[in-house]
């Protein structure tokens, strides 16, 4: 079944893979990453947060909300200022490890990476890590929420036990009303800070997490049970929750969201932070490799 949803969505978004192999302009000396390979990182303190969960519930068989859970972060979170630059992600597809962006991306060290997929992000972190010595990943849904703060967009809307369809009807006329008609690549900065320091959060550029899309139902508490997960399609967030196929770049060319569709799909990363042992040892060993 799970195949069967993922190939129906892969289908719908058969459009939005016209474009991705197009080929980015080339960029020579983009020393665009901070003094030794790290981009700007903002730490945002432990905290608390209510989260409404992401995917879709039904109880009794009729449409349900989603859960609210009150979470905890018990430690610091880091994660980067902005998203990763365009610039940046062409370091990497110079490097062999990441697909061209397409032709219509700007390539500059203000503009975000656009019009990439969920394998474009992992690349891009996997490579990343590999020249740094440390661990950059996509933040779970929970992370970008937290980090969001004020700017994260609850997507719930009460639901009439006697009529659900009205969940859906007071939803899409939510989602109507937002105007993605303008689809540029501002440079960063132009959707302001949120109260972290983090720029553009929920401006037009959606940004994907590692949260996979789930079904799951709820029981007379409210809490969720008998989740069924599909790892084919995950949570990209932005001016609402959205979910996308992994493997698309343009949304808005394929019908791969729920409702209104991301204007861009870009990532920011969440660096792990390591052990003063840890991170010693990789420096030492990244010296050792130079002079090997």
């Amino acid at each position: 079944m799970l195949i069967a949803f993922k190939l129906k969505l892969a289908l719908a978004c058969a459009a939005g893979l016209a474009g991705p192999l197009a080929v980015a302009p080339l960029v020579s000396e983009m020393a665009t990453l901070r003094a030794g390979g790290e981009p700007a990182i903002i730490e945002i303190a432990a905290g608390s947060l209510v989260y409404r969960e992401a995917g879709d519930f039904t109880r009794a068989g009729q449409q349900a909300e989603a859960p609210l859970r009150k979470l905890r972060f018990n430690r610091p979170l880091h994660i980067m200022r902005e998203q990763v630059s365009s610039a940046d992600f062409q370091l990497c597809v110079q490097d062999g490890a990441c697909r061209a962006l397409g032709r219509d991306v700007v390539v500059a060290p203000d503009r975000p990476a656009v019009q990439v997929s969920w394998y474009d992000a992992e690349a891009y972190a996997t490579w990343l890590s590999r020249k740094t010595g440390r661990h950059y990943r996509l933040p779970s849904d929970e992370e970008w929420a937290f980090a969001a703060g004020s700017r994260f967009k609850d997507d719930g809307v009460p639901v009439d036990a006697s009529d659900p369809s009205k969940r859906w009807i007071s939803r899409y006329e939510r989602e109507s009303e937002r105007d993605l008609a303008d689809t540029t690549a501002y440079p960063f900065g132009k959707f302001g800070l949120n109260e972290h320091g983090l720029k553009d959060i929920s401006g037009n550029v959606w940004e994907w997490t590692s949260t996979c899309f789930v079904r799951s139902r709820v029981d007379e508490t409210g809490n969720a049970i008998r989740p069924t997960v599909n790892c084919g399609v995950r949570v990209a967030e932005g001016a609402h929750r959205a979910y996308v196929t992994d493997f698309i770049r343009d949304a808005r060319a394929g019908g791969c969201a729920q409702g209104v569709p991301p204007a861009n799909l870009g990532f920011r990363l969440v660096r792990e932070q390591t052990s003063w042992v840890a991170s010693v040892s990789a420096r030492w060993g990244k010296m050792w490799s130079a002079r090997s």
